[in-house]
């Protein structure tokens, strides 16, 4: 018989009453294990699989908010625990007290406390970043689906938070409340003083620890404004680098010079920026850059520019690079460079108004007259040599002048970068002390120096070298607000040269012109261009009565060739061909020349008014020049023999008038000064002058004169010097005072008056051109507009357009307009 088994029952397992729970807390006992090992550096044996499936069933069973508050939780108690506890045992004493400004401890000390506390934190941080990394990975589903719904942080940014509140927030020691975070900006700014001291400290470190600040922030929202480098550090460090400065920079403005300050203040500059790039963030670079350009720049350029060793010094004794250290600092804070524009300016116009005290103390110096000479003598000597002393005065201003703005020129280049609002500062400042009321011969000056050159200063000099002279006189006639009155005394040179052959070369003063036209404008030189066709004409005139007397079939050996200059009368300052003010000889007659010379000039007269019938000619003779031989009786030679010594003379008009009048006077027989002002008909002036070149000249006594004196005296006999000998045939005697020189004060307000009266006409001038075109205009307006039209010749006083106004409307140019709320006027055609 067989016996089966009897029948079982299957039943379900068993359901625990808190199975979730206890899941839970036996799952996140397993995490916080692993957490831990991760945190003490023993995750090499850890599943991360495992240690992730954990956490996404936990999430999956909706437990999702218990497992952040765990891992929130562990988290802060691991760093309230471990990490500050790590942390605070780095606080020695000396670095607490340092820190609250009572350490007495070394440099080197307080670099190595710090350093080691710096290190610490630094190992705290990157310890923290790799852990939180980790079990933000293990916590990836808890971010993605719990956070995300949620609407809470990330687990990592959260752990990140953590450390900012546990740690960086936490209080120093349970007896000290500061906070770390304080003790860190501290030592980081210590730092940084210590490497502003010379010292060399750890950047990467420092480096480090800023990357940690700017890594958290203040808040939750983590806007870049609330990271706690912006919040904590970066404002310590912008105030504590402010004071720095200051005091700094009231050290160095008593213990160094200008440039030493310039050099330094620059080189903090550099530094600052380099620690921007390399310790700290480049965006604080702007930040700090401006604290260091206030405190060292801004707050002190005044100071520093007025310093003994300023600008004035650098200036003075050319210390270019100091100047553009100045200049570079000075445009770092204001963009117009105000501080050093005004210095230069200040420099320029007081070294200018130097040069024009010089010129004026050296025209005005007293001249030394020996004291033999009689009262009368001594005047007239005295007059001569002071108009002298001035005419080399003059050239002597043009010259310190020109060399001054070379000086300035190079300092614009080297120092200034070639600015050109410091080139404005400089033409202004030029401008102000050339035009300054009491040095009002600039014009004349610049006018001489263009003479003297013209006439043989530019001998031997190549043609790149004659442009640049002419170069530096146009520089200076920028300057010349009284372009008019320069124009007159030009015009008044120009005529001397031109008609005493005393200009090197016809192609360069043309070439001077050409230069003039271009920077003044065609109206400028319009007069000084029919000079030149005037003595064109002339040339051609000669030939012309040359051919003309051949043709006449004179064959005379004896004729005398004439070379004449017919002048426009309104082209050529005829005023100052006389030697002195044209009306203190206006009431003079003629010169007497002799019969010969009376037969060609009438001849030359009748050959002209031929050809240009109804026009009259006046004979300048004061301008002229002769060429005559004079013979001198037999003398004894080297070899014993006699022979007669001839020798062509070079002579000036008048000149020649009085040596012929000694022709037939008989050896034995003299002239007085009388007598030959009887004769001759030469005007007082002009013929003391040739007197004085014919017999008190060393080397051209061609007359004997008595009693022999270098003054000429109305009872001063004079005959022919028998016994005169010279080394060359052909000899040149100059007229004494005949060339360009200063003018007297009485010429000089005599130029002047007849400038103003010229300048009215040019004021009528531009006034009805102006009105003309307008018709109507007020009265502000039309001086405004007459003040521009003018501004390229000269400036005129607003008093003096309103008196050409008034004459307008007197003579029925224009009239008031009546009813008008202000003055206003209209043009009358």
């Amino acid at each position: 018989m067989i016996a089966g088994r009897g029948r079982q029952r299957i039943r379900p397992p068993r359901r625990g009453l808190h199975g979730d729970e206890i899941d839970f807390e036996n799952t996140w006992a397993t995490i916080e294990a692993a957490f831990r090992e991760i945190h003490t550096k023993n995750a090499s044996k850890l599943s991360y699989e495992e240690l992730y499936r954990h956490a996404y069933r936990i999430v999956l069973k909706k437990k999702g908010e218990q497992l952040y508050n765990k891992v929130h939780g562990f988290e802060r108690g691991w760093l309230a625990s471990e990490v500050r506890a790590s942390i605070q045992q780095l606080l020695s004493p000396n670095l607490l007290a340092e820190a609250q400004g009572a350490g007495a401890t070394s440099p080197n000390e307080r670099r190595v406390a710090g350093e080691k506390f710096l290190k610490g934190l630094k190992q705290a941080w990157g310890d923290h970043q790799v852990c939180m990394s980790m079990l933000a990975d293990v916590l990836m589903y808890m971010d993605r689906v719990y956070c995300a719904d949620h609407r809470r942080i990330p687990i990592y940014n959260a752990a990140m938070v953590l450390f900012r509140d546990e740690i960086l927030n936490s209080p120093i020691s349970v007896i000290d409340a500061r906070a770390i975070l304080g003790l860190i900006n501290h030592v980081i700014l210590d730092q940084i003083q210590m490497e502003r001291d010379g010292d060399v400290i750890d950047k990467q470190l420092i480096k480090s620890c800023v990357w940690m600040l700017e890594g958290l922030h203040e808040d939750e929202t983590e806007s870049e404004e609330q990271r706690l480098y912006n919040v904590s550090f970066e404002k310590d460090y912008l105030d504590t680098s402010r004071l720095f400065y200051r005091g700094e920079s009231e050290r160095l403005l008593q213990d160094s010079d200008a440039g030493a300050y310039c050099s330094h203040a620059r080189r903090r500059i550099y530094e600052e920026d380099e620690r921007c790039k390399q310790t700290l963030l480049e965006s604080t670079g702007p930040k700090i850059q401006k604290v260091v350009e206030d405190e060292l720049i801004k707050n002190r350029i005044h100071e520093l520019v007025e310093m003994e060793s300023g600008v004035r010094f650098m200036v003075d004794n050319d210390r270019l690079d100091e100047l553009n250290l100045v200049y570079d600092l000075n445009m770092r804070v204001d963009a117009k460079k105000t501080e050093i524009t005004r210095a230069i300016q200040k420099r320029i116009f007081d070294m200018g108004t130097g040069i024009n005290n010089d010129a004026v103390a050296a025209s005005q110096a007293p001249v030394s007259v020996p004291a033999a000479d009689p009262a009368e003598k001594a005047k007239g000597v005295a007059q001569e040599k002071s108009l002298n002393q001035q005419t080399v005065a003059a050239i002597k201003w043009v010259e310190d002048v020109l060399a001054l703005k070379d000086k300035f020129d190079k300092i614009w280049r080297d120092s200034f970068d070639s600015d050109p609002l410091l080139q404005q500062a400089i033409t202004r400042s030029f401008g102000d002390f050339i035009n300054s009321p009491t040095f009002p011969r600039s014009s004349e000056y610049i006018s001489l120096f263009i003479d003297e050159n013209m006439k043989k200063g530019i001998k031997g000099k190549t043609e790149m070298e004659v442009d640049t002279v002419l170069e530096k006189a146009i520089v200076l006639l920028r300057y010349v607000q009284d372009k008019d009155l320069f124009e007159r005394y030009y015009k008044k040179h120009l005529c001397r040269r031109l008609l005493m052959n005393k200009s090197v070369s016809n192609e360069v003063e043309k070439q001077m012109i050409s230069k003039m036209k271009i920077e003044l404008g065609n109206n400028f030189t319009l007069k000084l261009e029919a000079m030149f066709k005037d003595m064109t004409i002339s040339e051609e005139l000669t030939a012309g009565f040359k051919k003309h007397v051949d043709g006449l079939g004179e064959k005379d050996p004896k004729r005398i060739e004439l070379a004449i200059n017919v002048l426009t009368s309104m082209t050529w300052p005829l005023e100052s061909m006389g030697g002195t003010v044209a009306e203190e000889e206006a009431s003079r007659p003629r010169c007497n020349f002799p019969l010969a010379v009376e037969k060609i000039k009438r001849g030359f007269e009748k050959f002209y008014s031929q050809k240009h019938s109804g026009r009259q000619l006046t004979w300048l003779a004061n301008m002229g020049s002769a060429d005559i031989r004079a013979v001198f009786p037999k003398a004894v030679q080297k070899d014993g023999s006699f022979k007669e010594r001839r020798h062509d003379l070079n002579v000036s008009t008048y000149g020649m008038v009085i040596l012929l009048l000694f022709n037939e006077l008989p050896t034995d027989k003299y002239l007085t000064f009388e007598e030959i002002q009887a004769q001759t008909n030469i005007p007082h002036s002009d013929l003391v002058r040739n007197l004085q070149s014919l017999a008190v000249a060393p080397k051209t006594r061609i007359l004997i004169k008595e009693p022999m004196s270098k003054d000429v005296k109305p009872t001063d006999r004079f005959s022919f010097n028998e016994s005169f000998s010279g080394k060359f045939v052909k000899i040149k005697v100059g007229v004494v005072s005949g060339g360009n020189k200063v003018e007297s004060d009485r010429e000089r307000r005599e130029t002047e008056k007849k400038n103003d009266d010229s300048r009215q006409f040019c004021i009528e001038a531009a006034v009805v051109r102006i009105m003309k075109q307008r018709k109507e205009l007020q009265h502000q307006q039309l001086v405004a507009e007459t003040l521009g039209q003018l501004n390229g010749q000269f400036k005129p006083e607003v008093t003096m357009i309103k008196k050409r106004i008034e004459s307008l409307i007197e003579r029925e140019y224009l009239e008031r307009i009546d009813g008008a709320k202000v003055d206003s006027y209209r043009y009358l055609a």
